[in-house]
């Protein structure tokens, strides 16, 4: 705790690692499998398990991180995706679908003890606790982390090429267990263990700022994947006749310009001098961190956009233009959100409910993400991407709705 920005930065090469093997781990599977002739179907089962897990490990995960600190659950995560990918890489022949589902699972678990941790990590070693502080130090972790993600299926594909399935695989396990030994050396030996051990009881939140950030985040997150995942993919191959390289590239640089914005939040959302003040330093400099009233007017200007976009391709307009361009506003303004949403849950977190609250937090982010994937191929089966669009812009409405009971003050620029 001596060297809070010292902490902070080993938090960020943990996690920056375990990012880059998880979006590399990804498109191994997904580019693999198909060679092999699966089905896209058949493919996306093997990711289910990965999403369903991320619900009920972050409900346990941030429990466990209150009692046993979040050390442990950081290094848990690690050492499970390390098993993960070694696990697939061992014998070629093992590599049926439940067998792939159940190195998912693991991977599934691992990513969400390692974000947990590491997010609410950021909260405790915050030194005097600033929220100018945190705001920007969850903004560079939250958007280099999808920035890095979007690398990893570069990375993927490139290890795959030029080193073969096998291969590729043992080279992210050692160099995550590189990074796992270097951090773990040090990063301080206990933190984020809650000084009262939470009962199970406790892993609900009964707080109701944690609650509604929670509720906003599902439908938030909902509305991204309920057209992102699934019908955007097809969409651009089935209707754009765009070939597998053009879509993976397209989306690959979109996750790595959406973390560039969240990255940059705090100088996108208000520039040095302008604007109301929220507090002052002790030099007297004035900061800026947004407030509920920050999420409430992005979500609302977030609702349009992709409604919008379904007018455009209901009829027929530019097709092409309206999709891209339309997917790359939504990105942006969903960025700025979501990297507020990040600042929020650990502005409203105590010291000691931390690790509980994020927990939380990331359980309705994956719920939400799940429920959104679901979604997206059902509505698209049926609807199209009008369909998935529109659906998408009520989820957002009923973020809109829950974030308007956040706490805000008039006197914070927007």
């Amino acid at each position: 705790m001596k060297n809070p920005f010292s902490n902070y930065i080993l938090i960020t090469l943990n996690y920056w690692g375990f990012t880059i093997t998880d979006g590399a781990l990804r498109m191994l599977v997904v580019l693999y499998f198909y060679d092999l002739g699966y089905k896209p179907l058949e493919i996306a089962v093997l990711f289910l398990f990965y999403e369903f897990f991320g619900i009920v490990t972050n409900l346990l995960g941030g429990w466990l991180g209150s009692r046993m600190g979040l050390k442990f659950t950081m290094y848990s995560g690690m050492a499970l995706q390390i098993l993960a990918l070694v696990m697939l890489a061992y014998n070629p022949g093992w590599l049926s679908i439940p067998f792939v589902m159940f190195a998912q699972a693991l991977s599934g678990i691992a990513k969400d003890l390692n974000k947990m941790s590491a997010k609410a990590g950021i909260k405790l070693f915050t030194p005097g606790n600033s929220s100018s502080t945190l705001f920007k130090w969850v903004s560079v972790l939250t958007g280099s982390k999808n920035a890095l993600k979007g690398f990893g299926f570069f990375v993927g594909g490139f290890l795959l090429r030029a080193f073969g399935f096998q291969s590729a695989l043992y080279a992210m396990a050692s160099g995550l267990f590189f990074v796992f030994i270097l951090t773990s050396i040090f990063l301080p030996g206990e933190w984020g263990k809650s000084k009262k051990k939470s009962k199970f009881k406790h892993l609900l939140s009964k707080k109701r700022n944690i609650n509604l950030l929670s509720g906003a985040r599902f439908f938030l997150f909902g509305s991204r994947d309920v057209w992102f995942v699934v019908a955007l993919p097809v969409f651009l191959e089935a209707v754009l006749h765009w070939h597998h390289a053009q879509v993976g590239t397209f989306m690959a640089v979109w996750v790595i310009g959406y973390g560039v914005v969240q990255t940059l939040t705090p100088k996108l959302l208000w520039k040095s001098g302008k604007g109301s003040s929220v507090k002052n330093t002790m030099d007297g400099a004035s900061v800026h961190t947004p407030t509920g009233k920050t999420a409430f007017y992005l979500v609302g200007l977030l609702i349009l956009i992709p409604a919008i976009i379904a007018l455009l391709v209901w009829q027929g307009i530019a097709l092409n233009f309206s999709v891209t361009i339309g997917l790359i506003l939504f990105g942006i303004v969903f960025a700025l959100n979501s990297a507020v949403h990040s600042f929020l849950i650990l502005e409203y977190s105590d010291m000691d409910k931390v690790a509980l609250n994020v927990g939380f937090y990331y359980m309705a982010n994956a719920a939400g993400r799940l429920t959104g994937t679901v979604l997206s191929g059902l509505f698209y089966q049926f609807t199209g991407l009008v369909g998935c669009l529109l659906v998408s812009s009520l989820f957002l409405a009923s973020a809109a709705l829950i974030t308007h009971k956040l706490p805000g003050n008039q006197n914070r620029i927007l």
